[in-house]
């Protein structure tokens, strides 16, 4: 089958590679490089060093939107489909009606639910029991196409987002290569049923401790490791990476122990493992052995 593969980060590669064994791939879409470092060489996002790893051709338009010329290159690689997975940009109708099977998507979460940019992460912060893989025919809507197969996988009560990326990668690349051998009848989504995963930002990493430290164990474990839980100490960003809830009450954002127990709306929180801005990561012991906390002190 001759097909086109759009994707980015690194939850994309495992499915680039797996298609490209049993596939021919007449052209990778991928983001467009970024500079870095000091001499602000050209970052390639994983999904094109893939490509270029294993011989193919790479594209990185900035956008697809009424960019006529590309639009154009697209249509004439002849397509039998295209595969997308977290590629990065909108594909409008010319895009999605080149190819003859059309474009499938690799979606991380069991539609409807979860719609969006963020959905691995919005899972865990939701407490839900299980996520999974589906894998959806595109429309010109925001994951609104009819899905095609899916399978599921249970959100342990200590799986981060890492965890789940790297679970949910794995069953993505294997369900593609499932669809394309043997497809399925499409399902309709129920639009009553979804729910929408916005995009993360940096902002989104302070913690804020008048909510129920519940809530606060899932946000930490929903964006690790990016865009990371952090707190002020003084004049220190803390990065918490792993907690427990801590059935104990106080003024929310105070430390109650020398364990640093931090009140919130409701329980507390008390990490386990965290680190400091420029620092190794280490356990909440190792912490407080070579930094003195005070109890009472406000968190920030």
């Amino acid at each position: 089958m001759r097909l086109a593969f759009m994707g980015s980060p690194e939850f994309a590669t495992g499915a680039l590679r797996a298609l490209a064994a049993l596939h021919e791939i007449a052209a990778v879409y991928a983001q467009p490089p970024k500079p870095a470092g000091r001499g602000q060489r050209e970052n390639f996002c994983p999904v094109h060093k893939t490509a270029l790893e294993l011989g193919l051709p790479v594209r990185t338009p900035k956008r697809l939107r009424n960019n006529i010329e590309e639009q154009e290159y697209f249509a004439a690689l002849n397509l039998d489909a295209a595969v997308i997975a977290a590629y990065g940009l909108i594909l409008p109708e010319p895009i999605l009606a080149a190819p003859k099977k059309g474009c499938l998507n690799i979606h991380a979460s069991l539609l409807p639910r979860w719609r969006g940019a963020a959905p691995i992460q919005a899972a865990i912060l939701a407490g839900d029991s299980e996520t999974g893989i589906t894998i959806m025919q595109m429309d010109a809507g925001l994951d609104t196409g009819a899905m095609l197969r899916a399978q599921t996988t249970p959100i342990g009560p200590k799986d981060t987002a890492a965890d789940l990326h790297d679970r949910l990668a794995e069953i993505g690349a294997r369900l593609i290569v499932e669809e394309l051998n043997h497809p399925s009848a499409p399902v309709p989504q129920n639009g009553e049923l979804s729910t929408y995963a916005p995009k993360l930002s940096r902002e989104d990493a302070r913690l804020n401790f008048t909510k129920p430290a519940a809530e606060l164990e899932r946000q930490i474990r929903a964006q690790h490791p990016w865009p990371g839980s952090l707190l002020l100490l003084g004049d220190d960003v803390i990065k918490i990476i792993s907690a427990d809830v801590v059935k104990a009450e106080g003024t929310p954002g105070v430390l109650l122990d020398d364990q640093f127990t931090i009140a919130c709306g409701e329980h507390a929180l008390r990490p386990t493992r965290l680190q400091r801005a420029g620092k190794a990561a280490m356990s909440t012991s190792e912490f407080l052995r070579g930094y003195q906390i005070n109890p009472d002190i406000k968190i920030f």
